[in-house]
């Protein structure tokens, strides 16, 4: 309800108090002078390539390590493993070096290729418990009826790892959606603000924070992530339960 309250309430009410009004101009402010409607855009031009490279790598690598049969599979696994355990914040600094030095730090693609790499590891570890649940006699008899493996990846594998492959897409989505300081690190100025860095924007010509614009953005960004759960929330039921039974 502090969306709904002005700047004078929050200083002479108590926090917990109501608002003595539905004012929605705070959520005006919060879209225009705020940018939070830049902001959004910013958040979604790098959260969508993002996820979508993510998912298609991540599970056309799970397919490769788990379904087919090579030499040096497991090895490639463990390092895929081991990539999770590394701490993001330690390779902040020689990432932001590469950028600079190839002219991409005044664009959105620093957060786009950082993402997508910092999250690939744990998206092929998940699918790949998630390909060990599926019987190989599927994809054995797919070879029998004469489909290749990009066939029987396309054809039988995707289909049937539609439900784990939105879970994981939603999981990837909120660690992305959210990310603070991989967004502040790279981020050169105000136009390519994600969401979380213009919510550290919010403040007037003397440098006060203006609560109520900031509460209205922080509810229309919690509103749409609950919308999104919500609506896919079968969907995540099922993806979490795939892995766990086999056969």
């Amino acid at each position: 309800m502090g969306s709904f309250k002005t700047q004078n309430e929050f200083f002479s009410n108590p926090t917990w108090a109501l608002p003595q009004s539905l004012d929605f101009s705070n959520y005006v402010s919060a879209l225009t002078e705020g940018d939070l409607a830049t902001n959004l855009r910013n958040s979604v031009l790098v959260t969508v390539p993002s996820l979508a490279l993510m998912i298609v790598l991540g599970v056309a690598a799970a397919f490769a390590l788990e379904i087919l049969v090579w030499k040096g599979r497991n090895t490639v696994l463990l390092l895929f493993i081991a990539g999770i355990m590394i701490p993001g914040q330690m390779i902040l600094v020689p990432l932001f070096t590469v950028y600079f030095r190839t002219g991409l730090t005044n664009s959105l693609w620093p957060l786009i290729i950082t993402y997508t790499v910092m999250g690939l590891p744990l998206t092929v570890f998940l699918m790949t418990a998630y390909f060990r649940a599926i019987p190989r006699e599927v994809f054995e008899a797919a070879a029998i009826d004469g489909a290749s493996m990009i066939t029987a990846f396309w054809r039988v594998g995707v289909p049937m790892m539609r439900n784990a492959i939105i879970t994981i897409a939603l999981v990837e989505f909120f660690a992305v959606w959210n990310d603070l300081l991989i967004a502040l690190t790279f981020t050169t100025n105000d136009e390519l603000a994600t969401v979380q860095v213009g919510l550290l924007n919010f403040s007037d010509e003397y440098g006060s924070t203006q609560y109520g614009p900031l509460f209205a953005s922080i509810s229309i960004n919690i509103l749409g992530m609950l919308v999104l759960y919500l609506f896919l929330n079968k969907q995540i039921m099922a993806g979490l339960a795939a892995g766990s039974v086999k056969g």
